[in-house]
Formats: C-alpha cells, sequence, structure tokens
C-alpha cells in the first residue's frame, strides 16, 4: 500500500524538486560562472553518493556496456542539459524564453516517437492534444517574462545555440536511457552518469576566467543543488523513465514554470497574473490528457 502511494506521489515530488532549479539560478548565478557551479555540484553529488553505497552495499553495474551507456546518458542529461541552460542564462538569454525552448521537449519527443512507431511507442490522439495544450499553458506561464531582465535579457545566437543543445541533450538522453539503460540501483546509476558529467564539465570550468565567490547565498544554492536536485530530483527522473512511457514523463516538465511561478511568488512576491493562472490551469489539463492511462477496451 505505501509502496503504491509513493509511485503515485513520484511524479509531483519530482516537479515540486525540479521546480526549485529556478531558486538555485536567483542564488547561485550571480556568484559562480555555469561550469565551475555545475562541477563542483557534481564531484559533490558523487561524494554523497559514494558512500552512501558502500554502507548499503549497492551493486554497480556488472555490464561494461551498460557503464557506457550510463556515461552517455550523463553526459547529456546532466553536463548537457545543465551545461546548456545555465550557460544559456549566464550568457544574457532571460528564464522565460530559456524556459519556453526547453519546454518543447515533451513535443520533440512525441514527434521522435511516433516517427519511429513500434511497441510502445505510440503516442494517442489525446496525448497530441494533451501535449499541445501543455505547450500552450507554457507559453501564458512564461510569457510575462519575456523581456524582463533589461537591456541584458535577449536572444542572441550564442544563448540561442545553448538552450538548443540542453533542448536536444535533455530530449536525446531520456529517449537513450529509455531504450539502452537496463534497470539497475538507482544511486550507483547516478554515480556513474555524474562522474561522466564531472569529467566532460571540468576542463570547461578551468577555461573560465571567473572564479566563484563564496557566500551564504551560493553555499545554500550549492548544498541544494547537490542535495535537492541531484541526489533527490535527478534519481526520481532516472527511475520515472526506467518505470514510464517516454511520452508522460517528459510531459511532467511542462509542469515546472508553472510550479516555479507559484514557488517564486511565496518566496520573492513575484505577482501571479490572470494569465499566469490560465496557463496553470491549461498546463495542468494537458498534462492530465497525457499521463491519464488509456481506457480498457
Amino acid at each position: 500500500m505505501q509502496d503504491n502511494a509513493w509511485l503515485r506521489a513520484m511524479p509531483w515530488v519530482f516537479v515540486l524538486i525540479w521546480s526549485t532549479g529556478f531558486i538555485v539560478a536567483r542564488y547561485g548565478m550571480p556568484h559562480a560562472p555555469p561550469m565551475k557551479f555545475l562541477a563542483v555540484r557534481y564531484a559533490l553529488s558523487i561524494l554523497c553518493f559514494l558512500p552512501w553505497i558502500w554502507f548499503a552495499g549497492v551493486r554497480w553495474p556488472k555490464d561494461r556496456v551498460q557503464w557506457l551507456h550510463l556515461a552517455v546518458t550523463g553526459v547529456l542529461m546532466h553536463a548537457g542539459y545543465l551545461g546548456g541552460v545555465w550557460a544559456a542564462v549566464k550568457a544574457g538569454m532571460g528564464s522565460g524564453l530559456s524556459s519556453l525552448i526547453v519546454g518543447i521537449q515533451p513535443v520533440l519527443t512525441a514527434v521522435w516517437l511516433s516517427s519511429m512507431g513500434g511497441p510502445g511507442s505510440h503516442v494517442s490522439r489525446r496525448q497530441w492534444v494533451g501535449l499541445l495544450l501543455g505547450f500552450a499553458g507554457l507559453v501564458l506561464v512564461v510569457s510575462r517574462k519575456f523581456g524582463a531582465g533589461g537591456p541584458g535579457d535577449q536572444a542572441n545566437w550564442l544563448n540561442l545555440s545553448f538552450a538548443v543543445m540542453a533542448l536536444f541533450a535533455i530530449t536525446i538522453g531520456t529517449l537513450y536511457q529509455k531504450r539502452f539503460v537496463q534497470p539497475c540501483d538507482v544511486r550507483s546509476a547516478n554515480t556513474v552518469q555524474l562522474v561522466a558529467a564531472l569529467v566532460v564539465t571540468l576542463p570547461l570550468a578551468l577555461l573560465e576566467t571567473e572564479s566563484m565567490r563564496w557566500n551564504a547565498e551560493l553555499a545554500g544554492a550549492m548544498a541544494w543543488s547537490v542535495l535537492g536536485l541531484t541526489l533527490g530530483g535527478s534519481s526520481l527522473l532516472y527511475m520515472l523513465i526506467q518505470r514510464g512511457a517516454a511520452a508522460s514523463v517528459t510531459s511532467l516538465m511542462y509542469l515546472v514554470p508553472p510550479c516555479t511561478a507559484l514557488i517564486a511568488w511565496g518566496l520573492f512576491d513575484e505577482p501571479i497574473t490572470v494569465v499566469t493562472v490560465a496557463g496553470i490551469a491549461l498546463t495542468a489539463f494537458g498534462v492530465s490528457l497525457v499521463v491519464r492511462p488509456p481506457k480498457p477496451v
């Protein structure tokens, strides 16, 4: 009974945790270059997972091919996705536009699944309607943020490239994990992914001339990035991909910007407009159409 309750709660816990990435960016970005922040985040996360794995007696994947598959997903879903988003924001892209570009992921995933065909890859007409409604709601939610950052909040070829890279990295990473990664303990799997992400990110971090300026805000952002977003959010995302259909899992990403808007309203008193409320409702309805199980025939 408790296991079933936890399985039902997993998607919503994931959305709540993943939405706090906004808090991390708001507190941490002004005090650290993106690649240095992410490299430290990956290293500290690995140091947290290793003793946990040791004391719990968790087994590592035995198949070398699985190590390779996990490394590929780590590079895509950690280094590629997070690196692209953070680099885009650091290069002047506003949170609204970056959220919108990355928010195309569920539709991109559904297009790929439909084009490939095969068992388990069918996207129903109801799910297509839900995906499009969810994206429309996402546009409404983030529309207020367009141009809200002042003169530096604008799109250019550089930050657009970073954001599009993040979009394709998380999309390909999700599909790749669902297709090639066999079920294994999330702690050892996540550690392999993080090591691969660190190997790719560390050289880029060393190229950054700006140094990290440690203070209470940066330390708090780093602590939550490690404990909440990586150990919690990334682990939940791994389990959701392993257990669920790709289209349904990626549709949950639509709920992140609305949830972020509610968190920002509570913590930073950012206004919630009628358009935002309408967008949240439309997004929630669209996602419900995607994740709702089909009626038995």
